[in-house]
Protein backbone atom coordinates (compact mmCIF):
# COMPACT_ATOMS: atom_id res chain seq x y z
CA UNK A 1 0.00 0.00 0.00
CA UNK A 2 1.09 3.59 -0.58
CA UNK A 3 2.32 5.51 2.43
CA UNK A 4 0.37 8.49 3.76
CA UNK A 5 2.71 9.45 6.61
CA UNK A 6 6.30 8.42 7.34
CA UNK A 7 8.28 9.39 10.45
CA UNK A 8 11.92 8.33 10.23
CA UNK A 9 14.08 8.67 13.39
CA UNK A 10 12.39 11.94 14.37
CA UNK A 11 13.50 13.83 17.48
CA UNK A 12 11.89 17.02 18.73
CA UNK A 13 12.45 19.16 21.80
CA UNK A 14 11.52 22.53 23.25
CA UNK A 15 14.78 24.14 24.33
CA UNK A 16 16.51 21.26 26.12
CA UNK A 17 13.34 19.36 27.06
CA UNK A 18 12.80 16.31 24.85
CA UNK A 19 9.21 15.88 23.68
CA UNK A 20 9.61 13.09 21.12
CA UNK A 21 12.56 10.71 20.91
CA UNK A 22 13.64 8.53 17.97
CA UNK A 23 10.15 8.29 16.47
CA UNK A 24 9.74 5.98 13.47
CA UNK A 25 6.46 4.68 12.06
CA UNK A 26 4.45 4.46 8.84
CA UNK A 27 0.74 5.08 8.26
CA UNK A 28 -0.72 3.84 4.99
CA UNK A 29 -3.29 5.61 2.86
CA UNK A 30 -6.81 4.65 3.89
CA UNK A 31 -5.83 3.76 7.47
CA UNK A 32 -7.99 4.83 10.40
CA UNK A 33 -5.56 5.62 13.20
CA UNK A 34 -6.14 6.43 16.86
CA UNK A 35 -3.32 8.38 18.54
CA UNK A 36 -3.31 7.70 22.29
CA UNK A 37 -1.24 9.00 25.15
CA UNK A 38 -1.23 11.01 28.38
CA UNK A 39 -1.31 14.80 28.58
CA UNK A 40 2.13 16.15 27.74
CA UNK A 41 3.13 12.89 26.07
CA UNK A 42 3.62 14.47 22.64
CA UNK A 43 0.36 13.77 20.79
CA UNK A 44 -0.29 17.35 19.67
CA UNK A 45 3.41 17.83 18.88
CA UNK A 46 3.18 14.79 16.62
CA UNK A 47 0.22 16.42 14.83
CA UNK A 48 2.04 19.75 14.43
CA UNK A 49 5.01 17.96 12.88
CA UNK A 50 2.62 16.39 10.36
CA UNK A 51 1.14 19.81 9.61
CA UNK A 52 4.56 21.40 9.13
CA UNK A 53 4.01 23.81 12.02
CA UNK A 54 7.02 22.29 13.80
CA UNK A 55 10.24 21.05 12.19
CA UNK A 56 12.11 18.06 13.67
CA UNK A 57 15.43 18.67 15.40
CA UNK A 58 16.60 15.59 13.53
CA UNK A 59 15.07 12.90 11.35
CA UNK A 60 12.51 13.28 8.59
CA UNK A 61 8.72 13.53 8.26
CA UNK A 62 7.11 12.80 4.89
CA UNK A 63 3.45 13.28 3.96
CA UNK A 64 2.59 11.54 0.69
CA UNK A 65 6.35 11.38 0.00
CA UNK A 66 6.79 15.15 0.39
CA UNK A 67 7.77 17.47 3.23
CA UNK A 68 4.84 18.66 5.40
CA UNK A 69 5.43 22.26 4.30
CA UNK A 70 4.41 21.23 0.77
CA UNK A 71 1.37 19.12 1.70
CA UNK A 72 -0.66 21.36 3.99
CA UNK A 73 -3.39 21.56 1.37
CA UNK A 74 -4.06 17.80 1.54
CA UNK A 75 -4.60 17.70 5.33
CA UNK A 76 -7.90 18.73 6.87
CA UNK A 77 -7.25 19.68 10.50
CA UNK A 78 -9.88 19.84 13.25
CA UNK A 79 -8.39 21.49 16.37
CA UNK A 80 -9.37 20.57 19.90
CA UNK A 81 -10.44 24.12 20.66
CA UNK A 82 -11.69 26.83 18.35
CA UNK A 83 -11.55 30.32 19.83
CA UNK A 84 -14.14 32.75 18.53
CA UNK A 85 -15.98 35.88 19.55
CA UNK A 86 -19.57 34.81 20.39
CA UNK A 87 -20.77 38.27 19.40
CA UNK A 88 -19.32 38.00 15.90
CA UNK A 89 -22.22 37.40 13.46
CA UNK A 90 -20.96 34.35 11.61
CA UNK A 91 -23.23 31.57 10.34
CA UNK A 92 -22.53 27.87 9.99
CA UNK A 93 -22.15 28.32 6.23
CA UNK A 94 -19.65 31.13 6.82
CA UNK A 95 -17.51 28.92 9.07
CA UNK A 96 -17.54 25.99 6.62
CA UNK A 97 -16.62 28.29 3.72
CA UNK A 98 -13.51 29.36 5.67
CA UNK A 99 -12.10 25.99 4.70
CA UNK A 100 -12.09 27.19 1.08
CA UNK A 101 -10.01 30.33 1.77
CA UNK A 102 -6.95 30.26 -0.46
CA UNK A 103 -4.04 32.73 -0.40
CA UNK A 104 -6.04 34.92 1.98
CA UNK A 105 -8.75 35.54 -0.63
CA UNK A 106 -12.30 35.63 0.73
CA UNK A 107 -14.02 35.71 -2.63
CA UNK A 108 -15.84 32.42 -2.85
CA UNK A 109 -16.56 30.84 -6.21
CA UNK A 110 -19.54 28.72 -7.15
CA UNK A 111 -17.30 25.67 -6.73
CA UNK A 112 -16.34 26.79 -3.21
CA UNK A 113 -19.99 27.04 -2.22
CA UNK A 114 -20.75 23.63 -3.74
CA UNK A 115 -17.86 22.08 -1.80
CA UNK A 116 -19.13 23.67 1.43
CA UNK A 117 -22.66 22.39 0.76
CA UNK A 118 -21.32 18.88 0.13
CA UNK A 119 -19.24 18.98 3.33
CA UNK A 120 -22.26 20.01 5.41
CA UNK A 121 -24.30 17.25 3.82
CA UNK A 122 -21.56 14.69 4.59
CA UNK A 123 -21.58 15.53 8.30
CA UNK A 124 -25.35 16.00 8.55
CA UNK A 125 -25.63 19.71 9.30
CA UNK A 126 -27.31 21.05 6.15
CA UNK A 127 -30.31 22.11 8.22
CA UNK A 128 -28.05 24.33 10.34
CA UNK A 129 -26.45 26.22 7.43
CA UNK A 130 -28.06 29.60 8.30
CA UNK A 131 -27.88 29.34 12.09
CA UNK A 132 -25.41 31.51 14.03
CA UNK A 133 -22.36 29.44 15.00
CA UNK A 134 -22.57 30.82 18.56
CA UNK A 135 -26.05 29.28 19.00
CA UNK A 136 -24.88 25.71 18.43
CA UNK A 137 -24.25 22.98 20.98
CA UNK A 138 -20.77 21.54 21.52
CA UNK A 139 -21.49 18.53 19.32
CA UNK A 140 -22.91 20.68 16.53
CA UNK A 141 -19.87 22.94 16.60
CA UNK A 142 -17.60 19.93 16.26
CA UNK A 143 -19.52 18.84 13.16
CA UNK A 144 -19.16 22.33 11.70
CA UNK A 145 -15.39 22.24 12.25
CA UNK A 146 -15.18 18.81 10.62
CA UNK A 147 -17.21 20.13 7.68
CA UNK A 148 -14.82 23.08 7.40
CA UNK A 149 -11.90 20.65 7.31
CA UNK A 150 -13.35 18.34 4.66
CA UNK A 151 -14.52 21.25 2.49
CA UNK A 152 -10.85 21.45 1.45
CA UNK A 153 -11.08 17.99 -0.19
CA UNK A 154 -8.34 16.60 2.07
CA UNK A 155 -6.65 13.25 1.58
CA UNK A 156 -5.86 13.12 5.31
CA UNK A 157 -8.23 14.16 8.11
CA UNK A 158 -6.55 14.94 11.45
CA UNK A 159 -8.83 15.43 14.47
CA UNK A 160 -7.57 16.55 17.89
CA UNK A 161 -9.86 15.35 20.71
CA UNK A 162 -13.13 15.68 18.74
CA UNK A 163 -15.21 14.20 21.58
CA UNK A 164 -13.74 16.24 24.44
CA UNK A 165 -16.97 18.13 25.22
CA UNK A 166 -19.74 15.94 23.82
CA UNK A 167 -21.98 13.27 25.30
CA UNK A 168 -22.23 9.57 24.42
CA UNK A 169 -25.07 10.08 21.91
CA UNK A 170 -23.01 12.63 19.96
CA UNK A 171 -19.99 10.30 20.09
CA UNK A 172 -22.09 7.57 18.47
CA UNK A 173 -23.21 9.85 15.64
CA UNK A 174 -19.67 11.11 15.12
CA UNK A 175 -18.39 7.54 14.95
CA UNK A 176 -20.87 6.69 12.20
CA UNK A 177 -19.96 9.87 10.31
CA UNK A 178 -16.21 9.15 10.47
CA UNK A 179 -16.86 5.61 9.26
CA UNK A 180 -18.34 7.03 6.06
CA UNK A 181 -15.50 9.53 5.60
CA UNK A 182 -12.92 6.76 5.94
CA UNK A 183 -13.92 5.46 2.51
CA UNK A 184 -12.32 8.49 0.86
CA UNK A 185 -9.46 9.56 3.14
CA UNK A 186 -6.91 8.60 5.78
CA UNK A 187 -8.15 9.50 9.27
CA UNK A 188 -6.05 10.22 12.36
CA UNK A 189 -7.87 10.72 15.64
CA UNK A 190 -6.06 12.11 18.69
CA UNK A 191 -8.00 11.04 21.78
CA UNK A 192 -7.93 10.09 25.44
CA UNK A 193 -11.01 7.90 24.94
CA UNK A 194 -9.76 4.33 24.57
CA UNK A 195 -13.17 3.11 23.43
CA UNK A 196 -14.20 5.79 20.93
CA UNK A 197 -14.55 4.47 17.35
CA UNK A 198 -12.68 1.34 18.43
CA UNK A 199 -14.50 -0.73 15.81
CA UNK A 200 -13.33 1.61 13.03
CA UNK A 201 -9.70 2.04 14.07
CA UNK A 202 -7.28 -0.44 12.49
CA UNK A 203 -4.07 0.81 14.15
CA UNK A 204 -3.20 2.59 17.38
CA UNK A 205 -0.24 4.96 17.74
CA UNK A 206 0.81 5.09 21.41
CA UNK A 207 2.68 8.31 22.26
CA UNK A 208 4.58 9.11 25.44
CA UNK A 209 7.86 10.67 24.28
CA UNK A 210 8.53 7.37 22.51
CA UNK A 211 6.07 6.14 19.88
CA UNK A 212 4.84 2.59 19.29
CA UNK A 213 2.29 1.53 16.68
CA UNK A 214 0.05 -1.53 17.08
CA UNK A 215 -2.87 -3.14 15.25
CA UNK A 216 -6.04 -2.64 17.29
CA UNK A 217 -6.18 -6.33 18.18
CA UNK A 218 -2.61 -6.15 19.49
CA UNK A 219 -3.28 -3.59 22.25
CA UNK A 220 -3.02 -5.19 25.70
CA UNK A 221 -3.54 -3.98 29.25
CA UNK A 222 0.24 -4.02 29.63
CA UNK A 223 0.64 -1.59 26.69
CA UNK A 224 -1.89 0.79 28.22
CA UNK A 225 -0.28 0.51 31.67
CA UNK A 226 3.14 1.35 30.20
CA UNK A 227 1.67 4.26 28.23
CA UNK A 228 -0.22 5.90 31.11
CA UNK A 229 1.96 4.59 33.97
CA UNK A 230 -1.15 3.42 35.80
CA UNK A 231 -3.32 0.34 36.17
CA UNK A 232 -6.02 0.57 33.51
CA UNK A 233 -8.27 -1.94 31.85
CA UNK A 234 -9.42 -2.14 28.23
CA UNK A 235 -13.12 -2.10 27.42
CA UNK A 236 -13.69 -4.66 24.66
CA UNK A 237 -16.27 -3.72 22.01
CA UNK A 238 -15.74 -6.78 19.82
CA UNK A 239 -17.31 -9.32 22.18
CA UNK A 240 -20.92 -10.15 21.35
CA UNK A 241 -23.65 -10.33 23.96
CA UNK A 242 -23.81 -13.72 25.62
CA UNK A 243 -20.17 -14.64 24.96
CA UNK A 244 -18.69 -13.29 28.21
Amino acid sequence: MKEAINFNNVNFSFDSAAVLEDVSFVINRGDFISILGPNGGGKTTLAKLMLGIYTPNSGKVLIHDKSPQHTRDIIGYVPQYSLFDPNFPVSVMDVVLMGRINNFSIRYSKNDKEKAEKAMEDVGINDLRSKPYSDLSGGQRQRVLIARAIATDPQILLLDEPTANVDAAVEYKMSAMLGKLQKTMTILLITHDLGFVSELVNKVVCVNKKVHIHPTSGITEEHIRELYHDNMKIVRHDIKEGTI
